[in-house]
């Protein structure tokens, strides 16, 4: 049978996707892509913050003191977004949504400078992942009032296992699929080698520092060295402490999580980043995560990682 890799890609989620995958003759490329579109689109009507008619805003604006229903799949994610904070202890909060928009990260808009304490302060008021009760027999969460979920950092890393299920059921018995940096490889290329990686050098310059194989695993990767802002000699990465309210202040520079699932993988980098190093490392051994991180030290950087992350690469 000839086989051959074609490139799909596509916007979704305020972001862009694409995917790789070994097309065996006569599979319809259009098909496909369209295929892949509308998982990506199901998943995005039902996650987005962008969109006031999402079911996710439908939820953040419902009234105080109310069961929301929500689609099995979205209800699937808050479970999940739920148990990281409870894990993290809320270093990871998908309530953490006001504080992200009020230091300028989220969909109000970007700032030039800090916000007033009074703005942020009101924000982290409303911040709480205890605030969010789950039925899961009906699939409602509860609205306490003002709260307001933000799934950023875990729907991209769900919207990669949906398409990817939705390719091996077509039948693609190879693809690797990444959806706003977040990815994950299923199956063999055609000539054997499974596929493969990069994790960038924290610097911005490109290059790649590890090379890692995915065959049936995902990695998200998250980095405080592209999205921030500086205020005098204050520099404000858009990775927010709900504890704190205040943006992460620790030496963390990159984070990059292998797991099963791109779900799995994807809230991680965020916990560990805000986490930092020590305390990161040290539940990534807990818990058996692995975990790549790297530390700013100077004008350098010093790459972590848990034994988990190690035995990885080296069953690459």
């Amino acid at each position: 049978m000839s086989l051959t890799v074609e490139s799909l890609s596509g916007d979704t989620m305020g972001t862009t996707w694409s995917a790789r995958v070994v097309v065996p003759a006569g599979v319809s490329l259009d098909d496909l892509q369209a295929g892949v579109q509308a998982q990506l689109d199901r998943v995005d009507a039902q996650m987005s913050t962008y969109k006031a008619d999402s079911d996710l805003s439908r939820f953040n604006q419902a009234p105080a003191q109310t069961w929301v229903a929500l689609p099995g799949e979205c209800f699937a994610v808050v479970q999940y977004a739920l148990r990281v904070a409870e894990l993290t202890q809320g270093a990871y909060d998908p309530t953490v949504g006001p504080l992200v928009n009020a230091w300028g990260f989220g969909p109000d808009g970007v700032r030039a400078d800090a916000p007033p304490d009074s703005v942020w302060m009101a924000a982290r008021s409303r911040v709480g992942w205890q605030r969010v009760l789950l039925r899961e027999s009906t699939c409602e969460a509860w609205q306490a009032g003002g709260t307001y979920l933000d799934l950023s950092s875990v729907a991209k890393g769900f919207s990669v296992d949906v398409a990817g299920a939705w390719l091996t059921a077509q039948g693609i018995e190879a693809w690797l699929m990444e959806v706003g940096g977040e990815m994950k490889g299923h199956g063999r290329k055609p000539d054997g080698m499974p596929w493969r990686v990069g994790i960038e050098w924290p610097d911005g310059s490109g290059q790649h520092s590890q090379i890692v194989p995915l065959e049936g695993r995902a990695i998200a990767t998250s980095g405080n060295y592209r999205r921030h802002f500086a205020q005098g000699q204050q520099h404000f990465a858009h990775h927010i402490d709900p504890r704190s309210g205040m943006p992460s202040q620790n030496r963390v520079a990159s984070v990059s999580v292998l797991a099963n699932s791109a779900m799995e993988a994807d809230p991680w980098g965020t916990a560990m980043t805000v986490l930092g190093p020590d305390r990161g490392l040290s539940l990534a051994r807990e818990l058996r995560l692995a975990v790549l991180i790297y530390v700013q030290v100077a004008d350098d950087f010093d790459e972590r990682m848990s034994s988990a992350f190690a035995e990885a690469l080296r069953a690459g």
